[in-house]
Parts: C-alpha cells; sequence; structure tokens
C-alpha cells in the first residue's frame, strides 16, 4: 500500500507497519499479489463484528495483566491513520485478532494494560470470542484452532470469488464450469445429461455480482 513503511520497535524488534489508505470498506487493503498467507486485511470496524475496542495505558513490569506485544511480533501488524490511533491485527495468515486502540499506544516503551470497550447486546457475543482468542494467543503464543472453526459456507464463498475472477476476465459460462468442475464432466454433461451444472454456474454468478456489488459486507 501507499506509504507503506517499516517501523523499528521496543527491544530492537520490528514488525510491519503500514499507513492507512482512506479507501472503501477496509482501514487496511492488501496489495493484490501479495500471497494469502501474507495478506492482513483490516476491515473497518463497523463492518466486522470481532473488532474489539480498546484503550491502552502503561502497565508496570511485575503487571501479571500487562500485555506486551514484542513476543507476538511474527503476527503483528499495525496501522497508524493521521490521527496516530493504532489498528492491531494479529493473524498467522489463517486466523487472526482484531484490534482498534481508540486510547493510548501498544507501540510505546514497555508493556500496557488494556482496558476493553464492550457495551450493548448486538455484537457481544463475537467481540467476546475475540477477547478469548486473544487471551488464548497471549497464554500459549499460538493461536488456538478449537477456536476457529471452518465458515460452513466457505466453499461456496470461494466459488463465488473464483467466478468473479472468471467472469473479470470474459469467461464464459461453460469455461466457468470447466473451471468449477472439471473439462471431462463439462464435456459429458453439459446442457446433454440435466440443467444442473448450467443452474450452478447462473447461481454462482449471481451470487458472484451481487458480493461484487457490496454483498461482501454480509460475510462477517
Amino acid at each position: 500500500p501507499r506509504g507503506s513503511r517499516p517501523s523499528a520497535k521496543p527491544g530492537g524488534h520490528r514488525w510491519r507497519q503500514e499507513a492507512v489508505p482512506a479507501t472503501g470498506a477496509f482501514t487496511l487493503a492488501e496489495r493484490h499479489d501479495r500471497p494469502a498467507s501474507q495478506a492482513r486485511l483490516l476491515w473497518r470496524a463497523e463492518l466486522d463484528p470481532g473488532v474489539i475496542a480498546v484503550r491502552a495505558e502503561p502497565a508496570a513490569d511485575h503487571d501479571p495483566g500487562g500485555f506486551d506485544l514484542v513476543p507476538l511480533r511474527h503476527f503483528a501488524t499495525v496501522v497508524r491513520d493521521a490521527q496516530g490511533r493504532e489498528y492491531l491485527a494479529l493473524s498467522d495468515g489463517r486466523s487472526r485478532v482484531r484490534l482498534d486502540v481508540v486510547e493510548g499506544s501498544l507501540l510505546g516503551s514497555g508493556r500496557v494494560r488494556l482496558h476493553y470497550m464492550l457495551s450493548g447486546m448486538a455484537d457481544l457475543e463475537p467481540r467476546l470470542l475475540s477477547i478469548r482468542r486473544l487471551v488464548s494467543l497471549w497464554r500459549g503464543g499460538r493461536f488456538t484452532r478449537m477456536l476457529f472453526p471452518p465458515a460452513p459456507d466457505l466453499p461456496r464463498g470461494l466459488e463465488a470469488l473464483r467466478v468473479a475472477d472468471a467472469l473479470a476476465d470474459g469467461a464464459s459460462y461453460r469455461e466457468i464450469a470447466a473451471a468449477l468442475f472439471g473439462e471431462e464432466r463439462v464435456h459429458a454433461e453439459w446442457k446433454v445429461r440435466s440443467d444442473f451444472l448450467v443452474t450452478r454456474v447462473r447461481r454462482r454468478v449471481a451470487e458472484a455480482r451481487l458480493m461484487a456489488a457490496g454483498g461482501y459486507r454480509g460475510l462477517f
């Protein structure tokens, strides 16, 4: 992203720090050529119910509840906006936890005590789950897979994304079917035995267009 720059942090460690591009639904939008395992998309908090807003204040070294980002630096992407507010993604490329620091800083010297800002009922459960994930990562130094169950609609969503790419490249419905189901099956079944493949491709095309028109916001 434009304005990207590395930044030295306490203890001589370095981790990725980005400037905020003010576009679309992202706090940070990734380069299109970055591998998925390295991508750190930061959606705006109003779209992502799992984002935890926190206040960070300096903590004493002996404070057992203090939080230190340095041991988790290899998971960390920190974004700062023009006002100096920080946005943190902790991710291994598959699992992630998001914090928005509305007051204070995670990047000062030493440990901080986090104050979690929770209110209301509508988005309480996903935020409590994010806190559980953060605590597990802080204690164990890794993401606990049982706290990140697979999304049941993920295969269907991935198909829709593939179809969106194919449409952008000008592919026909038959070419899309071949990419999804294999040329051999399409050769045998396309508009011959039934309309099953045609109907499924049409459905994925409709879903892809809805997602591109803003429906992706509902994935959260």
